[in-house]
C-alpha cells in the first residue's frame, strides 16, 4: 500500500524533475547536478575550457584536471584539495585548477541521511554502510563484494534515536528557559538589594553625621569645663596621686599577710619533720647495714649540728606593724591627703557666676567657656580630654556616633560586593547566575573530578591523599571544534563552543599553576563527559548542561534532512 501511495505521489511530480533525476550520473548530488544537464558534452567544472564527451564521464579515467569526470569512481582519488593550480599541458599560457571540485561521492541514502563518502572508498570492496548505507559505492562489486541496501533499517533506527535526541533537546531548552528566569530574577533581586542598601546608607550616613555633631559638641563642651572633683574625688594631682598610693600600699599589705601566713604553715612543716628525723635517729638500728639509712641520718646529725636559734621576736613586730591598718593615729591618715580642702584660685574665678543676675549668668558662663576652650586650644590650659579620663557624656556620645558608623561601613562593604557581582560576567543573558556555586562530578577510575559553576574545579583522590585544586574561573571564552557526537547525543560536534577558563588552581611540582579549559555543548542535564590533560596539569573538561543549547532545537550540531 505505502509503495502505491509513494507510486502515486512520484507520478504527480513534473517529468523535468524525474528526467533530471534519472540522467543525473552516479555520485552526483543534486547540488551539481546543473553541471551534467547536457547530453552531448560536458565542461569541467573548475576548468571550463576543457570540454569532453559524456561518455567520458565515470569512464574510470581521471580527464578533468579537478577530477569532475569521475564522480562515480575512484580514478581522480590521487588528486589532493591542497595541490597548486598546474602548467597547461602542451606549453599553453594560463594555468588549470588540479584540485578536486566534488566534495566526495554522493550517495542518496534514501530512506535515511544523504552524504558524501570519500572518492577512495568507493569500490574498494569494504561496505561502508555508517556512510553510504545504500551500497551504492560498491557498485562494481569488485572481490564479488554485494553490499545491500540497508537504509530502511538504518534509517528507522536512527530516526528512533533522533526522537530521542529531540525530546531531550526540546527538554533541555525548557531547563535553559527556566535558568534563564530564574538568573533574572536573582539579577533584580540583586538590584533591588543595592538599591534598599544605598537608601539605608543615606539615612545611616545622615544619622551619623547628626550623631557626630552632637558628640564634637559634648566633647567641646566638657572640655571647657573645670574639673575640681569628680563623684566626690579630689581632682587635684596631690590628691588622686594619694588615691593610687594608697591603693598600693593595700595591695602591697595584702600581699605581705598572705606570705608571712604562708611562710608561717611552711614552719609548721619544717618543725614535724625535724621531730620525725630526730625520732628516726633515736630508734634505728645501727648495726643494720643500711647505707642509705647511715647516710640519712648523717645527713640529719649535720643538719641539727649547724642549726641556729635565732630571735625573731622584733622581726615579728616590724610585720604585725606593717599588717596593720592605717587609721587617723597610727599610718599614714590618708583622709588628710584624699580631701582637697582648700579653694583654688581657679574655682574662686568660676564661682563669680554665682553672685550675678540670673540674665547674665548663661551668657557669662558661656563666655568663659569659650574663653576656656580657646586657651585649651591654643595650648595656654592643659586639655581636660588629655587626663587619661573621659566624662560619661562624652562617652555615650562618641559609642552612639561609632555604632553608626561601623554600621554605614558595613553596609558599604555589603553594597560594594552587590555592585561587583551586578558587574561581573554571568554568560549570555546571566543564565550561569542561576547556576553559580552549584557542583557536579565525574568518577574517573583513581581520581573524582569535580566542577562547580563560576567558583572552581579540583581533582579529588580516592586514596585519601586530599584535593587538588585545578583552577578558579577567571572568564568566558570561545573555541572552535570539530568532535563526533555520540548516537546518544553526547559530544560537542562541530562549530564554536563556549568555554570556561578556570585559572591559577594549586601549583604543580616543577610546573606551572593548574588550569582546567572548560568546553560546554548542550545536554538536557549538567554532566561532565570527558577529562583530558592535554599538556602538565592543563586539563581539559567537556560538559553538557542545558545553559548553552540552541533555540532551534539541535543540539551541537547542523539538523540534516533525509532525501526522499
Amino acid at each position: 500500500m505505502r509503495r502505491v501511495e509513494a507510486l502515486v505521489l512520484l507520478s504527480t511530480l513534473p517529468s523535468s524533475i524525474l528526467a533530471a533525476e534519472s540522467s543525473r550520473p552516479r555520485g552526483v548530488s543534486p547540488e551539481f547536478a546543473k553541471f551534467y544537464k547536457s547530453a552531448d558534452s560536458f565542461t569541467c567544472i573548475s576548468n571550463p575550457s576543457i570540454t569532453l564527451s559524456t561518455n567520458q564521464i565515470n569512464d574510470n579515467y581521471c580527464d578533468c584536471p579537478d577530477g569532475s569526470d569521475e564522480p562515480g569512481t575512484a580514478a581522480c582519488t590521487y588528486l589532493s584539495s591542497l595541490s597548486p593550480p598546474q602548467p597547461v599541458s602542451g606549453g599553453g599560457a594560463g594555468l588549470i585548477n588540479s584540485t578536486l571540485a566534488l566534495p566526495g561521492y554522493y550517495c542518496k541514502n534514501k530512506g535515511h541521511i544523504p552524504g558524501y563518502i570519500p572518492f577512495m572508498y568507493v569500490n574498494d570492496g569494504v561496505c561502508d554502510y555508517e556512510l553510504c548505507c545504500d551500497g551504492s559505492d560498491e557498485w562494481e562489486g569488485v572481490g564479488g563484494t554485494k553490499c545491500e541496501d540497508r537504509c530502511k533499517e538504518i534509517g528507522k533506527e536512527w530516526k528512533k534515536l533522533d526522537e530521542v535526541r529531540q525530546k531531550a533537546a526540546r527538554n533541555a531548552l525548557k531547563k535553559k528557559a527556566g535558568l534563564v528566569s530564574d538568573a533574572q530574577a536573582l539579577r533584580a533581586g540583586v538590584e533591588i538589594s543595592i538599591g534598599r542598601l544605598e537608601t539605608e546608607i543615606r539615612e545611616k550616613e545622615a544619622k551619623a553625621e547628626e550623631l557626630k555633631r552632637r558628640f564634637e559638641e559634648v566633647e567641646r563642651r566638657e572640655r571647657g569645663k573645670v574639673v575640681s572633683s569628680s563623684e566626690g574625688k579630689p581632682g587635684s594631682k596631690v590628691t588622686v596621686l594619694a588615691g593610687l598610693a594608697k591603693q598600693r600600699v593595700e595591695e602591697l599589705r595584702e600581699g605581705l599577710t598572705k606570705v608571712v601566713k604562708k611562710r608561717d604553715e611552711l614552719k609548721e612543716k619544717v618543725v614535724k619533720l625535724e621531730a620525725i628525723l630526730s625520732t628516726f635517729k633515736e630508734e634505728y638500728n645501727p648495726n643494720f647495714n643500711d647505707e642509705g639509712v647511715k647516710r640519712a641520718v648523717k645527713a640529719w646529725e649535720d643538719y641539727a649540728a649547724n642549726k641556729v636559734d635565732s630571735d625573731d621576736s622584733a622581726e615579728e613586730r616590724d610585720i604585725e606593724d606593717i599588717s596593720r591598718p592605717d587609721t587617723e593615729s597610727e599610718g599614714i591618715n590618708w583622709a588628710e591627703w584624699e580631701t582637697d580642702s582648700e579653694e583654688s584660685d581657679v574655682e574662686a574665678i568660676y564661682k563669680i557666676e554665682a553672685y550675678l543676675p540670673a540674665p547674665i549668668r548663661s551668657w557669662v558662663h558661656q563666655k568663659i567657656t569659650d574663653l576656656r576652650i580657646m586657651l585649651i586650644e591654643n595650648g595656654i590650659l592643659a586639655d581636660n580630654a588629655n587626663s587619661g579620663s573621659e566624662s560619661k557624656a562624652v562617652s555615650d556620645a562618641r559609642s552612639a556616633y561609632q555604632e553608626v558608623n561601623d554600621e554605614v561601613s558595613t553596609k558599604q562593604a555589603s553594597l560594594g560586593d552587590l555592585q561587583r557581582d551586578l558587574e561581573k560576567d554571568y554568560g549570555p543573558n546571566d543564565i550561569f547566575r542561576a547556576m553559580k556555586d552549584k557542583c557536579i562530578s565525574k568518577d574517573s577510575g583513581e581520581y573524582e573530578y569535580e566542577l562547580c559553576w563560576m567558583a572552581g574545579t579540583s581533582q579529588k583522590s580516592k586514596k585519601g591523599a586530599g584535593n587538588t585544586g585545578m583552577g578558579n574561573f577567571v572568564r568566558f571564552d570561545k573555541i572552535v571544534v570539530d568532535e563526533e557526537v555520540g548516537a546518544d547525543g553526547k559530544g560537542l560536534g562541530q562549530g564554536e563552543r563556549m568555554v570556561m577558563m578556570y585559572e591559577n588552581g594549586q601549583h604543580c611540582w616543577n610546573g606551572p599553576n593548574r588550569q582546567t579549559t572548560v568546553v560546554l555543548g548542550c545536554a538536557e542535564t549538567d554532566e561532565i563527559w570527558k577529562v583530558v590533560e592535554q599538556e602538565k596539569c592543563m586539563y581539559r573538561m567537556d560538559v553538557g548542561t542545558p545553559a548553552v543549547c540552541e533555540g532551534n532545537g539541535a543540539k551541537n550540531g547542523p539538523e540534516k534532512k533525509d532525501e526522499l
